[in-house]
């Protein structure tokens, strides 16, 4: 395609919508390219999800959030970035995944490959990448993780009742998923390395599990890593060098997830070795890369519990303000 955008951004998340209303706000010529569909990592959640947050922090493009609830639903969160979507009328491709993001000739040059198996060019000023972590999980790297009884993703608790599932993790995720496991009559083993559960789980999660593994309702393994899956049973090793072996019908491996550092490192920005943190202005959001930003979860590397929707919503008009800084200048 031979048009020259001024701002091209990958990902349709609420970052990436909140990046392409300030784009659009500033009569920059705007394309958002998602390889999804709208919003597609709060699609893919648990859906009857309950956000941790408020309704106002998920606002973005100043359009008020209506809800009868503080803490809204999923279903409500995917009506909302709708009505944002259809507001701003955001010209967004759907299904066309970003391949590749190289500098030429003084531009962008952004491939793209589409379901179909058709493929596609773009060219623009500036690209925001904006496409969060969720469909990286942390592998456990351990024999069986490939099983079909072993899974990342947690969704629905019925079709568990009366089986023998583990949950591995000892964050937020891991806590929903052993207590609605347990509520809905499933015989839960929570495996967890660390010797506690994460300080970062929500404090009215928190002490409902505690009591829950405290009265024995929810089994734990905590200083312990699972090291082997088979069908009907898994093996589990404390720190101490001692094994159990618990019969098992199902596991959900809950370590978290990443960006995609490899997509990055392609387009050339710099990621500190140890935190894996992409080189990334705190004012501007710009990489190394010049014209190249950063929006949402991805700046955070391995620590993605510090970026959320209410504070990566801000994002885009930093961006969008160094860009038309920079315009102004020529």
């Amino acid at each position: 395609m031979n048009d020259l955008y001024d701002v091209l951004v990958v990902g349709a998340g609420p970052t990436g919508l909140a990046c392409g209303i300030e784009a659009q706000r500033a009569d920059l010529k705007l394309l958002i390219l998602e390889k999804g569909c709208l919003v597609n990592s709060l699609f893919h959640y648990p859906p009857n999800m309950t956000f941790f947050t408020t309704r106002e922090l998920l606002e973005i493009g100043d359009l008020p959030f209506v809800s009868v609830n503080i803490k809204p639903a999923r279903a409500e969160a995917l009506e909302y970035y709708r009505r944002v979507a259809d507001h701003y009328k955001l010209p967004i491709h759907y299904e066309e995944r970003v391949t590749q993001v190289r500098k030429e000739d003084g531009a962008f040059a952004i491939d793209t490959g589409l379901r179909s198996g058709q493929h596609c060019n773009y060219r623009s000023r500036n690209v925001v990448l904006a496409t969060g972590y969720y469909d990286l999980p942390n592998l456990m790297n351990v024999p069986g993780e490939n099983l079909s009884k072993v899974s990342h993703y947690y969704l629905e608790p019925h079709q568990f009742y009366g089986r023998r599932v583990a949950v591995v993790g000892g964050g937020n995720s891991a806590a929903i998923a052993a207590l609605d496991l347990y509520r809905y009559g499933a015989e839960v083993t929570l495996v967890v390395r660390e010797s506690e559960l994460s300080r970062h789980i929500k404090y009215w999660i928190r002490p409902d599990l505690e009591n829950r593994i405290k009265e024995g309702s929810v089994r734990a393994q905590f200083g312990s890593v699972l090291t082997d899956i088979e069908q009907d049973w898994i093996v589990v090793r404390n720190f101490d060098g001692e094994t159990s072996r618990f019969e098992n019908d199902f596991v959900f491996a809950l370590t978290g997830y990443h960006p995609d550092f490899d997509f990055l490192r392609s387009a050339g920005v710099r990621i500190d070795p140890n935190t894996c943190r992409p080189e990334c202005s705190t004012e501007t959001r710009e990489t190394n890369v010049p014209g190249l930003y950063l929006a949402g979860v991805i700046i955070a590397g391995m620590d993605t519990n510090e970026i959320f929707i209410e504070n990566g919503r801000f994002h885009g008009k930093q961006i969008v303000d160094d860009i038309r800084g920079k315009s102004s200048c020529q």
